[in-house]
């Protein structure tokens, strides 16, 4: 069953929330490190002053009622989900998922470049992972990337889409190669601007790993040693965490944006690339959906699947990678093709780990000309 659905908070929430802000018990902080030693103390200062007397939820509200919302009932869970579609000569299903630490806010201004356009454009299906923004919060082992594969592809098949694209980026980018691993006779290609986190390709007999992809290895390590300790803490203690920020406000506010940050090709500067609106809107939706639990603990259910394709036992569904500059750690091409059977590889110089908001042109371009590609 499919219904629609209008995002509305009561008052008595919003006003909870600012009393909460203003009653914070701020840490101290060492004059002058900023963000050394993690989110840096004056800065959230600001942008909770911001958050307090400026932001207003009602319009992130509007923003979101604008487009088309609805819950989809897909055996007994409740998922929500932006459905609009394309107007062009040609229109393909594509289902687009986002990862964490973001929502479906993430992906609302590659909207309008991939649902009009001359030859092509797209029916987009931009869910909410399960147990984030306005999806069920799953209360039992398994909400993994397999079953929202499983979710997902029945969703589609309710809509009446029995062959679609599928696209994703950090854990949406787990979900769709799940879709294309699971039911690749109904996907028509499968776009990533990341490579799925618990991707482990089998080798072959006989086959080694190239002094590349052992580099890559040794980078990727590296990389989790210096940045990785939020992921440790939600793969393997999820509920201990939220307890802290699924009480505090600006406690939940300075975990997300310590990633936002570090994560987004800004050159440390945030805000050149996010407003204080948009931060703001993402965290308020986890605040106000209390669903900080829920989407950590993705991280713990993950780590306990893998995805193990090899050569002789690649996905077969055309793949298309965009990688932007500073979506880190990224593996090279030749990791990526022991698993994946690659119609396209985009390198680009600029973005991050957000392309959606970062560079929506250049990610619905490279869309666009990979679905082109291989429909054509």
């Amino acid at each position: 069953m499919i219904s629609p659905f209008k995002i509305f908070f009561e008052d008595a929430r919003l006003n909870d929330l600012k009393s909460r802000i203003r009653n914070t018990r701020w840490p101290d902080a060492i004059p002058g490190s900023g963000w050394q030693h993690g989110s840096d103390l004056a800065y959230i200062k600001d942008l909770t002053e911001y958050w307090l007397n400026v932001f207003d939820w009602r319009n992130t509200e509007d923003t979101f009622n604008s487009f088309t919302n609805y819950i989809g009932t897909i055996k007994g869970y409740n998922i929500h989900f932006i459905y609009v579609k394309g107007n062009s000569k040609q229109t393909i299903p594509l289902i687009i998922t986002h990862g964490w630490p973001y929502s479906v806010l993430e992906m609302l201004k590659i909207i309008p470049l991939l649902t009009s356009g001359n030859e092509m454009a797209f029916d987009l299906v931009i869910p909410s992972m399960m147990g984030y923004g306005f999806s069920q919060k799953v209360i039992e082992p398994g909400c993994n990337a397999f079953l929202m594969a499983e979710l997902w592809h029945e969703l589609m098949k309710e809509l009446g889409y029995n062959r679609y694209g599928v696209q994703g980026g950090d854990f949406g980018a787990g979900i769709s190669a799940a879709i294309a691993y699971k039911y690749p006779e109904s996907v028509i290609g499968m776009h990533l601007n990341y490579v799925p986190g618990y991707y482990d390709p089998m080798l072959e007999k006989e086959e080694i790993l190239s002094d590349g992809e052992k580099a890559y290895l040794i980078a990727e390590e590296d990389w989790y040693m210096r940045e990785g300790s939020y992921s440790h803490q939600q793969r393997t203690r999820p509920l201990t965490l939220a307890y802290g920020l699924n009480d505090s406000p600006v406690g939940l506010c300075a975990w997300i944006v310590e990633k936002m940050r570090a994560w987004a090709d800004c050159k440390g500067d945030i805000e050149s690339v996010f407003t204080k609106d948009e931060l703001l809107s993402n965290v308020t939706l986890y605040w106000l959906t209390e669903t900080i639990h829920s989407s950590a603990r993705l991280y713990y259910e993950n780590s306990l699947i893998k995805l193990k394709p090899g050569r002789t036992s690649r996905i077969q569904v055309p793949a298309g990678f965009a990688r932007f500059r500073f979506e880190e750690p990224f593996p090279p091409r030749e990791f990526v093709e022991r698993g994946f059977k690659i119609a396209r590889w985009t390198e680009y110089p600029v973005g991050g780990h957000f392309p959606a908001m970062e560079q929506p042109e250049l990610l619905a371009k490279d869309i666009i000309e990979f679905f082109r590609q291989i429909t054509s």
